[in-house]
């Protein structure tokens, strides 16, 4: 009543409202400051994000350039010398390399197939590429760095890793130990050998008189082509059993020496459509170029097959 009368009660209703909108108004800037708090907060991770992704795009980036780098030094690698050896220099060339002697672990040789060896990577690091360039292939590396070859062998072994003191290279691996009993063939010509790795013996040829191409066409051209197909037929049997009678009398013979079972190993070489006619008796079969009369064509036959690449890394 008394604050009715002095109008008190007016302001004091005024400054409870002002009292409240102040309250309501601190809230307000209360909740402001918090949103920019946060605002400034999220400002700072988006930063940093932004920081941490530009710096692993220069890292990808730097990676990127590194990895074409690489590639270009890999796709400009190339071997030293590469040269194809056969008969007394290919002998010469394996025994020079046999010869090398190290410490304990020192010569690393190895047969690669398809994937490199990590020993073969370490040694040679980013010439190791060659190695699965020329793959397959023996590689003879020594822990000095002197000696780094690769080796493509006629007779390749299984792969494997290996160290020793002194480079593993096997006779057999680039020609034959024992006796191989060894044929030429082509639709006119047929020639037979026996090959030890090192001297070979003829034992016999046969020249066949193909008809030559017809110029003419028609039913004329039909019987030609007839008549020649079946020359060339009667030529590869001659072949055929001039080689089962070899090996017949040849395992006749280290039968009666040995009083027992031995079987020679065949290598058919020549024409790749003549092949396929001698898959019952060859265990290896291979196209060859060599051409001419038939000793000297399989004489040159012998040394194509036979043939071994070292290239120097």
């Amino acid at each position: 009543m008394l604050d009715e009368l002095l109008g008190r009660a007016e302001l004091k209703a005024q400054i409870a409202d002002l009292k409240e909108e102040k309250h309501h108004l601190e809230r307000q800037l209360a909740a402001e400051e918090e949103r920019r708090t946060d605002a400034v907060r999220e400002r700072q991770e988006a930063e940093r994000e932004v920081n941490r992704l530009e710096d692993r795009i220069e890292g990808l980036e730097e990676r990127v350039e590194r990895l074409s780098e690489s590639k270009t030094e890999r796709d400009d690698l190339s071997v030293r010398t590469t040269q194809n050896v056969r008969g007394t220099r290919r002998k010469d060339i394996l025994d020079r390399i046999r010869s090398v002697e190290t410490d304990p672990e020192g010569a690393l040789t190895a047969m690669v197939t398809e994937t490199v060896p990590d020993a073969i990577k370490r040694s040679l690091d980013d010439r190791s590429a060659l190695v699965r360039r020329l793959a397959p292939c023996l590689v003879c590396v020594d822990d000095a760095g002197l000696i780094a070859v690769a080796i493509k062998l006629t007779a390749p072994p299984a792969p494997f890793v290996e160290w020793g003191t002194t480079f593993r290279i096997e006779p057999q691996w680039v020609a034959p130990t024992e006796p191989v009993t060894v044929a030429l063939v082509r639709s006119d010509i047929f020639a037979l050998g026996v090959y030890d790795g090192s001297t070979l013996t003829h034992v016999t040829e046969v020249t066949t008189d193909i008809m030559d191409a017809h110029s003419k066409g028609g039913f004329s051209q039909a019987r030609f082509e007839r008549r020649r197909d079946q020359q060339i037929e009667e030529h590869l049997e001659h072949a055929h059993e001039a080689i089962e009678t070899h090996l017949t009398e040849n395992s006749q013979t280290q039968t009666q020496a040995s009083n027992g079972e031995s079987k020679d190993e065949v290598v058919v070489l020549g024409e790749k459509t003549v092949l396929g006619a001698f898959s019952d008796l060859a265990d290896r079969r291979e196209t060859v170029d060599a051409t001419g009369d038939p000793k000297s064509a399989l004489e040159d036959a012998v040394d194509e097959f036979w043939t071994i690449r070292v290239s120097t890394l």
